[in-house]
Formats: C-alpha cells, structure tokens, sequence
C-alpha cells in the first residue's frame, strides 16, 4: 500500500519525469551507434579475434542477416523509447536485450559490466516508472488503489533528494563492486592487459594470463586455471624467498 501511493506520489513530480525522459534518452543513445553499425554490416568492435568477447563478436559478424538483424531490432527499440506512447513498449523490448549483454559483460570480464549494468537499471527504472500499465501480469498480489486523475499531472516541483541521492549511492556503488569483483580482466586489448603487470602482486601470472588470452588464443576458463595456479606458484616462490633471508 505505501509502495503504490510513493509510486503515484511519484508520477505527479516533475523531477521523477525529468528522470524519466533522461533514461529514456539516454538508453536509446546506447542502442543507437550499435544498431546503426550492425545495419551497415560493419564490425561493431576492434576487441582483438582472441579476446573472449571478441571470440563471441566475431562469430556474430559472421552470421550474415541475422547480425543485421539485430542492428535493426536495437533501432526499432530505440525507436520506440523516444516516442512517448510506445516508451513502454520500448522499455519492455529493452530489458532482455540488456540483460543479456550485461550477463555477457560478466560472463567474459569485459570493462563494459559497469555502463552495461547502469543501463540494466535505468531500464528496470522505466518498467517501475510503468508499474501501473504492466501490473495486472505481474504474478504478485496487489492492492486496488483507486487513481486520482490529479496525480497523473506534474502537481509536485519538490526536488527528492532521497531518491536522486539512492541513483547516486547505487551508481558509486555499482562503480566500486566492479573494481573488486574480479581479480584479474583481459582488458581491451594486449597492451591494455599487460599494463597491470608491473604493478600487481604477481607479475609473472599477470603477463602469463594475457599470453595466454591474446597470443595463445585459449579460453578465458583455461587462462584463468592457468593463472590461479601461476600465482600460487609465485607467492610460493615469494615465501620461501622470504623464509631464506
């Protein structure tokens, strides 16, 4: 009951609407460049052939129409984001869209889990901003609050420092998750990759890792086993060192 009356609090603030518009914006601008290079049939990346995303671009360009496929299906979703009466329409075609490029971000360690992540929520922000339109096929129990037509209006201008203060916390938080999250990324590229080895604790599994990922072309599950073991080896090797001085 109090999360439906936030909710219809929120449809008549203007700033909650402003938000709105600015996701929306925002979401199709993200679609945009890709679905533009899909449709023009051109490679949508430089990520090199061996790195693990770009094993998995590679063999998308490959597929012909279906890559073009998918470029026209990110511009119609686009589309329907900017144009007001089909924004849910949009937001509903978005999020597996998303959700599945976010899990590939992970899944491979790409440097792209936080903007992909970002966007993943501004999407879900849309889907709640819709709540009322799509809550009659949600499968949970819901109150029948009758909808005052005065609160369809923007009748609020109080700036809601709350919320705009949790988008802030949970960007910062998303930002500082994926720092730590992982102990090691392939990076963009190979010099990108082998920049950290100097400075990090095991040096030698570090630079064996992106040898392993960009010139020895393997999986990113081997180069990672690989890696593990390398740096138990070296911080074995870093122990007994230690033990003999």
């Amino acid at each position: 009951m109090k999360l439906e009356q936030f909710y219809y609090e929120a449809k008549g603030n203007k700033w909650f609407r402003y938000f709105t518009v600015f996701c929306r914006i925002a979401l199709a601008l993200g679609f945009i460049p890709s679905g533009v290079v899909k449709t023009m049939g051109e490679r949508f990346t430089a990520l090199p052939p061996n790195h693990p995303l770009g094993h998995y671009f590679d063999a998308l360009f490959q597929t012909g129409y279906y890559y073009t496929f998918i470029g026209i299906g990110q511009l119609i979703i686009a589309l329907l984001l900017l144009i007001p009466r089909t924004a849910l329409l949009g937001a509903i075609m978005y999020f597996p869209t998303i959700l599945n490029i976010c899990i590939l971000a992970y899944a491979t360690r790409f440097e792209g889990t936080r903007i992909t992540t970002l966007m993943l929520l501004a999407n879900i922000y849309l889907l709640c901003w819709d709540y009322e339109r799509i809550k009659h096929i949600l499968p949970f129990k819901r109150s029948n609050i009758a909808i005052d037509p005065a609160k369809k209006k923007p009748v609020s201008s109080k700036f809601p420092f709350v919320f705009f203060g949790s988008v802030f916390a949970t960007a910062a938080l998303v930002i500082v998750i994926n720092i730590f999250i992982f102990d090691i990324r392939p990076g963009n590229s190979m010099e990108e990759c082998t920049n950290g080895c100097s400075s990090n604790k095991y040096p030698k599994a570090t630079c064996g890792f992106c040898d392993c990922i960009y010139i020895h072309g393997k999986s990113l599950d081997t180069c990672l086993k690989e890696y593990r073991q390398a740096k138990e080896r070296e911080k074995n090797d870093g122990s007994k060192t230690t033990t003999d001085k």
